[in-house]
């Protein structure tokens, strides 16, 4: 690899161009572009990326999300009929009920499902609210137990991803941003593969946070101060990827 490139030119030499020029034809992504192409706004990204801005904290506030229809909460409400269960599976109840509140009751006049379920792992009973009505109640409850992958998923951007600002608020523009910062994430983690790097994620993107225009071999670059200790928080990051 040539030395003479600076780190952040070298790192971008592991993307496979070629697919992404492929990919963004098949989509007609560069399709009206006045300014930045797809691969220069990838590039602009990553840089932002790998250079450590602000943090992600407020990623909640800006997507656009539907609203959510199952819900984890307890309400007074009273049972119109019962459904036949499967206790075996872990379900304990599948009702449909009606809120008992005045103003609960005539903001909302429909039947309402309720799931009661017992984790057999934890021995924790739960209830699900849900206005789905079609899906089996075992589905009900293990779309509940997804969204908790969904929370760390969240929790993990909010650790590792850094991101000064959004440029746009909607829903395009926003998971562009994020699964950017996500492929540059990916990328640090194959470049750390392929060089047989023994520092560990976090390292290399601490060392490319300050470093991304020396122009020093990557492999030599990301390699740790052997005579200096590991950050001590690492312990405290999610680990997505471990090579």
């Amino acid at each position: 690899m040539n030395v003479g490139k600076t780190l952040f030119a070298q790192v971008m030499e592991f993307v496979p161009w070629k697919t992404f020029g492929r990919i963004v034809e098949r989509h007609k992504g560069d399709a009206g572009v006045r300014t930045l192409g797809c691969a220069d706004l990838f590039r602009v990204m990553a840089f932002a990326q790998l250079t450590w801005r602000e943090s992600l904290r407020d990623i909640e506030a800006c997507l656009a999300a539907n609203q959510a229809k199952l819900f984890h909460m307890g309400l007074k409400a009273r049972r119109v009929y019962s459904a036949p269960t499967d206790r075996a599976g872990g379900v304990i109840c599948d009702q449909r009920i009606m809120f008992n509140g005045f103003y609960s009751a005539k903001n909302y006049p429909e039947h309402l499902r309720r799931v009661r379920f017992k984790d057999p792992e934890s021995g924790k009973t739960l209830v699900f609210l849900t206005n789905n009505t079609s899906l089996p109640a075992s589905t009900i409850t293990a779309l509940y137990k997804s969204r908790w992958q969904v929370e760390l998923f969240f929790k993990w951007i909010k650790q590792h991803l850094r991101i000064k600002r959004f440029p746009g608020t909607s829903e395009n523009a926003v998971k562009t941003q994020v699964w950017c910062a996500i492929a540059t994430y990916v990328l640090i983690a194959i470049v750390k593969k392929e060089l047989h790097l023994d520092a560990s994620l976090y390292t290399c993107l601490q060392i490319l946070s300050v470093s991304v225009f020396e122009k020093t071999e990557v492999s030599c670059a990301l390699q740790p101060d052997r005579s200096r200790p590991e950050p001590t928080d690492i312990a405290n990051q999610l680990i997505l990827f471990d090579f």
